[in-house]
């Protein structure tokens, strides 16, 4: 028996996911739906499903579950993350403009710049970044500084950097779509990733900014990643490219990373957009 299902499609900076109240509706198999939902083909066409609940600890407000669109399950995802919040005042759900977000990667805070009603841009807390997470990468004598991968005859530099998730974020002045395509699906299942990893491509502009594209684990190409312009910025600073606030530029818009000395945690400023709403069976 198939369920009409509510959904909303919205987008942070181009990075595009099915976002689905699940207060309203039970998705008793959300990696099956987020596969078949993903799909530009054949389905609505995302980068993945997003799940909002009720929290059900006084610590948080709302809970957040992402699912790739290869069905696999995300622990964060910083422009999903950005777009629950407009969602959430919006549409009503809630009067905060501080609105605390439980995730697999822990609780995310999410301040909301309002306007006339209209949630204009989202400041996130990210927490801290992570330098040294064996679950995630295996090269214990990299940790905070940049490594070196042997993909092919090629000797790729790149600096790994957990926002929840794990980024290995790569300098470099070649950003083709050619050269993400080939090295980024090798490097996300290298061997020093036994999660997998989101994988980087930037480089420092004239201007000091940060021009990045992403291959992102589980989904390829992306237009944009929230907790992936995190890393990077992070990255950046760690070797000395950058300092402590950048704007980091994507395929899909920008996002102004700051990396707060005090209290060491990455905050992330940007905007989210409705797309358009439906129903689907399911």
């Amino acid at each position: 028996m198939t369920h009409e299902i509510g959904f909303t499609k919205m987008h942070g900076i181009g990075n595009d996911y099915i976002y689905v109240d699940s207060t309203l509706y039970n998705i008793g198999n959300p990696e099956k739906a987020a596969i078949s939902w993903s799909d530009r083909h054949k389905g609505i066409g995302s980068d993945g499903l997003v799940l909002i609940g009720k929290a059900g600890t006084p610590e948080a407000d709302f809970t957040m579950r992402i699912f790739n669109a290869d069905g696999s399950e995300a622990m964060m995802c910083g422009n999903a993350s950005r777009c629950i919040g407009k969602y959430l005042f919006e549409k009503g759900l809630t009067e905060k403009t501080s609105i605390r977000l439980l995730t697999a990667a822990g609780i995310k805070v999410l301040d909301l710049a309002v306007n006339d009603g209209v949630v204009e841009s989202v400041t996130v807390d990210m927490g801290e970044p992570v330098l040294d997470n064996e679950m995630q990468f295996a090269n214990t004598e990299a940790h905070g500084k940049e490594a070196t991968l042997k993909i092919g005859e090629k000797n790729i530099c790149g600096t790994f950097v957990s926002m929840g998730n794990p980024h290995f974020v790569i300098f470099t002045d070649d950003l083709t779509t050619a050269c993400i395509e080939h090295y980024g699906p090798q490097l996300e299942h290298d061997k020093m990733f036994p999660e997998r990893a989101n994988i980087e491509f930037a480089k420092i502009q004239d201007d000091g900014s940060i021009r990045m594209r992403v291959w992102e684990r589980g989904s390829g190409i992306t237009m944009a990643c929230g907790t992936g312009a995190c890393a990077t910025a992070v990255a950046a600073c760690l070797t000395r490219r950058t300092g402590r606030t950048a704007t980091i530029s994507m395929d899909g818009g920008e996002l102004r990373i700051c990396w707060n000395k005090e209290d060491n945690h990455v905050y992330m400023t940007g905007g989210a957009e409705f797309v358009f709403e439906g129903h689907i069976h399911f």
